[in-house]
């Protein structure tokens, strides 16, 4: 089977920025990650990552290129693992992120999965809209809101002037 997807930009300006790519089922992470790379014009040579998104677009596992973790339990890697061992009709959403300097990350979604068409050769670039700006969007993260933080008791210790430091230093 064929799985096609379109790959956003994700950016804050008016103009969308997509590819829609045809890709098999049975071939690798890495293997969507070259078409990605290629089809947004980039060399390939940086670090990416996919991450198994949700509904909402929230970034769950992630799938790395290499394996750099210290110690610490291994991710699974793009080049082992198949497209549709992560992605099928239940689950159509990851999250790419490429050049973890720049940031570049793009939403991947499973638009349909369809029969292999006699002659094609994939991956395919089925569609290209929009040009890729010279420098990666910058992000903006946002902290929750202070004001969430009910209970905190600015008059915990009580007056300063009343700690007496001489007498109770340790």
């Amino acid at each position: 089977m064929i799985y096609r997807f379109r790959v956003v930009l994700d950016n804050d300006t008016d103009e969308d920025i997509f590819r829609d790519l045809e890709i098999r089922e049975t071939d690798t992470l890495e293997d969507l990650h070259n078409i990605i790379t290629q089809s947004f014009g980039f060399d390939g040579l940086e670090m990416a990552s996919f991450y198994i998104s949700n509904d909402q677009w929230e970034q769950g596992e992630e799938i790395s290129m290499f394996d750099v973790g210290e110690g610490q339990e291994s991710p699974r890697l793009m080049n082992e693992t198949e497209l549709s061992s992560v992605v099928n009709e239940a689950q159509t959403k990851l999250i790419y992120v490429y050049d973890f300097l720049s940031m570049w990350t793009f939403y991947v979604e499973l638009a349909e999965i369809v029969e292999e068409a006699e002659g094609t050769n994939y991956p395919n670039l089925m569609y290209v809209h929009g040009q890729i700006p010279d420098t990666a969007p910058e992000k903006t993260f946002e902290a929750e809101s202070l004001d969430d933080l009910d209970g905190f008791d600015d008059d915990l210790l009580g007056d300063y002037d009343d700690l007496d430091f001489d007498e109770n230093w340790n």
